[in-house]
């Protein structure tokens, strides 16, 4: 039996764009490590609070009340120093001087290099995806994405009541960096007559089209949804479009970084205790360079490099050197990973083009 690493603190730190759910994941991450004895500081600000030594005791106390608030309560920051000699050389020397000996990074991509970094400089790291994006290709869900889901509809919900007192179409553009999950999902969830992301060919005629015949049999309300990865100018652009040739008065909406913040949802306070809980019982089996991910339900811990490289073949960004480095079983689970998410993909776009009208 694995003998259990012994720590005498870990620090615990959120990174990137906050995300509803942010706060569960400290919460859970900091409970779990006191009760096997173990002192956790908070490390504010991300990279940056690491650099400069901006920590923090938690107690079990200092995390009470947690759950059900939104951001996060260790702030966050964006580090280009972190990339720097100077700056790891500072945080090693942070760690050093308040005594951590493993951290829990909770974040998106670029948290999980940074994760990676200390890791190879000596800092055990586990590390927790948590992005509304819901971009990170190793787990099927992230921290924050359900609640920033639950925001658009409600909004896209909201903009339909107006819609249908003045028989008009609304074309929403939402978040999602270059991924088209949100929009897609809620383009589905909303009855949406149309949705634009760009993981998938878009027919603007088509589109266009389907508002005609649904108009000719009497319907009064379109809402069309556009991923932001399409580009700032195309949901504005789409929405004279359609009015032009359609004729229906068109509205554009962008939602923007009010879909970030709210109460989160219960589905991501479940994933961030169940992540959180996680890491910890990683770092303490003595693993690091981990990240830990939601597989079919389960809670499964992949290595950061094979969750980076199996995030870049998805997006068709793995340079043919980097996957050299993986054997045919490894590169024939990453092909697998990404041919199930753009099967779902086609399978919601079908949805919106077969079902909404």
């Amino acid at each position: 039996m694995k003998k259990m690493k012994t720590f005498r603190r870990i620090g615990v730190l959120s990174s990137g764009g906050d995300a509803p759910g942010m706060n569960a994941a400290i919460r859970a991450v900091t409970r779990e490590a006191l009760r096997r004895g173990v002192e956790v500081m908070g490390i504010m600000r991300g990279y940056s609070g690491l650099i400069q030594g901006d920590l923090r005791p938690f107690s079990v106390r200092d995390v009470s009340n947690s759950l059900n608030h939104g951001g996060t309560m260790l702030y966050s920051d964006r580090c280009p120093e972190f990339k720097t000699e100077e700056g790891m050389a500072s945080a090693i020397a942070t760690c050093e001087k308040f005594l951590i000996d493993g951290i829990v990074a909770i974040g998106g991509d670029g948290t999980f290099r940074g994760a990676q970094d200390l890791t190879h400089h000596g800092i055990p790291c586990i590390g927790i995806p948590a992005t509304i994006d819901n971009d990170i290709t190793s787990t099927e869900y992230t921290i924050g994405f359900d609640t920033a889901m639950n925001t658009t509809l409600e909004l896209v919900d909201k903009l339909r009541d107006t819609c249908e007192s003045h028989a008009r179409c609304n074309v929403v553009e939402v978040m999602g960096r270059g991924a088209g999950d949100i929009a897609l999902e809620t383009a589905v969830a909303s009855g949406a007559t149309a949705v634009a992301i760009p993981e998938l060919p878009f027919d603007a005629d088509a589109a266009i089209q389907k508002i005609r015949a649904s108009r000719a049999l009497g319907k009064r309300t379109f809402i069309v949804i556009v991923s932001e990865g399409m580009g700032s100018d195309f949901a504005p652009a789409l929405a004279k479009r359609i009015e032009a040739e359609t004729g229906v008065e068109t509205k554009f909406a962008r939602f923007a970084h009010i879909v970030r913040g709210g109460i989160p949802t219960l589905r991501d306070r479940l994933l961030a205790t169940r992540l959180g809980k996680r890491a910890v019982e990683e770092l303490f089996l003595g693993n690091s360079n981990l990240v830990v991910c939601e597989r079919s339900g389960k809670i499964v811990a992949r290595d950061i490099n094979f969750a980076l490289t199996l995030d870049r073949l998805y997006k068709g960004k793995a340079k043919p050197e980097e996957l050299a480095l993986y054997n045919e079983a490894e590169l024939a689970e990453m092909n697998e990973v990404g041919d199930k998410k753009r099967a779902l993909f086609q399978e919601l776009y079908d949805c919106v083009d077969r079902i909404c009208l």
